[in-house]
C-alpha cells in the first residue's frame, strides 16, 4: 500500500468513519457482496474494522473473516472489536500486500476505499487473484475514483472481469 499514515491521521480517519457509519451503516454495502454462511472472506485494507462485525455475522461461525491492514492500529482495533463482540471467526493479518493464505482459498474479497491509496495496485491485485477461488468474487467500492477508472484499474491487468455494478459496489470475478 502507500506509506504508513501517522497514528493521528489514522485516529482522525476512524472518527470520520464512525460518523459515516452512523449515517450509512456498513451492512448496507455488504449486502451487495452477497456473503454466505461458511464463506472465507478477506477485508483487504480493513482500517478500523467498520465492516468486520457485519461480515463476521454474515459468514457465521462456520465462516472466517481475514482482516488485513498494514497499520498496527488497524490490527489492534479489529482485534479489540472481535474480542469485545466475541467474534471467534475473525483473524487479523498485518501486511501491505502478501496475505500468507493458500492459493484459491477465499470465497470473497472486500476491497473498500483503499484502491486509490495503493502504491502497487497490480501487485495487490495479483495477490488477491491468487487467493480467490475461481468462483470467488471481489467486491469493490472506492468513492475517491470515477466509474471508468475503477473498471479500468480492476480489469486492465487481465486478472479480473466486471460481473455486476450495484448501487454501492462493483463485483469482479477472477478470470481463471
Amino acid at each position: 500500500m502507500t506509506t504508513l499514515m501517522s497514528n493521528l491521521a489514522f485516529n482522525g480517519m476512524s472518527m470520520f468513519f464512525k460518523i459515516r457509519d452512523s449515517i450509512s451503516p456498513r451492512g448496507q454495502v455488504l449486502e451487495e457482496a452477497r456473503l454466505q454462511p461458511g464463506d472465507r472472506v478477506m477485508d483487504y485494507g480493513c482500517g478500523p474494522g467498520a465492516y468486520i462485525p457485519d461480515a463476521a455475522e454474515m459468514v457465521g461461525q462456520s465462516g472466517k473473516i481475514y482482516a488485513l491492514d498494514m497499520h498496527p492500529l488497524a490490527i489492534r482495533r479489529v482485534q479489540s472489536i472481535a474480542k469485545r463482540r466475541g467474534l471467534a471467526n475473525v483473524e487479523t493479518i498485518n501486511s501491505d500486500c502478501r496475505t500468507g493464505l493458500p492459493n484459491e482459498f477465499l470465497d470473497a474479497v472486500l476491497l473498500y476505499d483503499v484502491f486509490h491509496m495503493l502504491d502497487k495496485p497490480r501487485a495487490v491485485l495479483a495477490e488477491l487473484y491468487r487467493v480467490l477461488k475461481a468462483e470467488g468474487t471481489l467486491s469493490f467500492s472506492d468513492h475517491h475514483m470515477r466509474d471508468k477508472d475503477i473498471i479500468a484499474g480492476m480489469t486492465d491487468g487481465g486478472l479480473f472481469v466486471l460481473v455486476d455494478k450495484g448501487e454501492r459496489t462493483y463485483t469482479f470475478a477472477p478470470r481463471k
